[in-house]
């Protein structure tokens, strides 16, 4: 009966109207109290995250509110000796993190409909209240990382861990050590002018008495913004591209900049506000059409490179930093890393990996964002974990749960030093 009778006070994630409730005090730790609205609001967005439905699961929600409630308080023990170290974080820092999180709560929930009504407050309330929390979060997470770093592993540790847990271990997927070369199919300069056109004559309608966000929802080519008009909502410095950003960080309030070009297309840009270091802005985002000519353009010119100037690796690095759109790897020979096939975000390469022959340039493999010349440096086997093959993925699996454990005891020994209650 308890049990439901604290169902009915939690804020309910999936209630169609959040339930009315007088606050209280869930735990004490030292001077650091835990509230039971903050214990409730914890709870809605794990239970979002983790997509729990009381209604439907009622022991797994008093479960996840257990563990939520469980990990308030070891981070309010965290946070207490945080304090007497002096440990602190950048207010910019919880800024980006606080907003990493609601766009996180937003896909997952599906809309900013969905998350409000989850949260049982609007998003700008969510933040507002949620800031101190994230920045006691991040805190506590740079204390307990300063506690771990200097745990390390030995090589016979790592042989131990592996004796001991070898029957346990996860498969290890087959990786693929990967470089590339992104060749991008250009639109035409008609192409390009037309659309820079159009974005001149929206300017031009808007400035007339049309609306934004009409013209946005109707003409828009990204998906994100599109429906709410063009909005993008609150942006801080640092999160947008560079020239869209530069522009709108420039604007005046109410001012139309555009067209500016980005590598996802051409903007029409309005500042609506700005606060510091974070502004209101919406777009309108237009791509110049891609012909049959511009494709056959762009693979008629990787394949020149594939046949006539890559024979060796140096070959394709030396052409990476010639040719390469992807300006992330451009720099370090096109360099994609060790890869999984079967779960690389560009799922072209993933699949074509196995048709490339091991130290050999590959015919264009096309994608979205282009052509892609491959280079594989190696292949490492997947399957059962062992020693000779995995021995990294088993390294690092080994150091984690020593300092898991290390964590552990640390937690257990310092709450016998520190007063904490738990309230019914």
């Amino acid at each position: 009966m308890k049990k439901f009778l604290f169902l009915f006070f939690i804020v309910f994630v999936f209630c169609e109207e959040p339930v009315q409730y007088i606050d209280g005090v869930a735990a004490v730790v030292e001077d650091h109290l835990i509230l039971k609205s903050d214990l409730a609001q914890m709870v809605n967005m794990s239970a979002v995250q983790s997509k729990i439905n009381p209604n439907i699961d009622p022991e797994k929600f008093m479960k996840l509110q257990s563990n939520v409630l469980k990990n308030m308080i070891d981070q309010k023990i965290l946070l207490r000796m945080a304090e007497l170290d002096s440990v602190l974080v950048d207010e910019k820092e919880v800024d980006k993190s606080l907003d990493q999180q609601v766009q996180t709560l937003i896909f997952q929930a599906g809309s900013k409909k969905k998350t409000e009504e989850a949260l049982g407050q609007s998003i700008n309330d969510f933040k507002r209240e949620f800031w101190f929390d994230m920045r006691d979060r991040l805190v506590s997470e740079k204390y307990q990382q300063s506690l771990m770093a200097s745990v390390s592993i030995t090589r016979p540790g790592v042989v131990s861990f592996y004796k001991t847990y070898k029957d346990s271990l996860p498969s290890v997927p087959l990786k693929t050590k990967v470089r590339h070369i992104l060749i991008p199919i250009k639109p035409s300069l008609q192409s390009t002018e037309k659309t820079k056109e159009t974005i001149l004559g929206f300017k031009k309608e808007i400035l007339n008495g049309s609306l934004f966000e009409d013209i946005a929802l109707k003409n828009s080519v990204d998906p994100g913004s599109k429906k709410t008009g063009g909005s993008l909502g609150w942006v801080s410095r640092g999160s947008l591209v560079k020239n869209f950003e530069v522009a709108a960080f420039s604007a005046q309030e109410g001012d139309l900049v555009g067209p500016i070009k980005t590598e996802f297309g051409y903007h029409l840009i309005e500042t609506e506000e700005k606060k510091g270091d974070k502004i209101k802005v919406r777009h309108i985002l237009l791509t110049p059409e891609i012909t049959k000519k511009d494709q056959e353009k762009a693979y008629n010119f990787a394949m020149s490179l594939q046949k006539d100037s890559i024979k060796t690796i140096s070959d394709f690095i030396k052409n990476v930093s010639l040719y390469t759109s992807d300006i992330t790897t451009q720099k370090i020979g096109g360099d994609l890393g060790w890869i999984d096939p079967l779960s690389y975000s560009i799922p072209e390469i993933g699949q074509a990996l196995k048709y490339i022959d091991t130290g050999a340039c590959s015919p264009p493999i096309n994608s979205d964002l282009g052509f892609h010349l491959i280079w594989i440096e190696g292949v490492k086997p997947g399957g059962k974990a062992n020693l000779k093959d995995h021995w990294f993925e088993i390294e690092n699996l080994a150091l984690n749960k020593k300092k898991m454990d290390y964590y552990k005891d640390w937690i257990a020994s310092a709450k016998k030093e520190i007063f904490i209650k738990v309230f019914n």
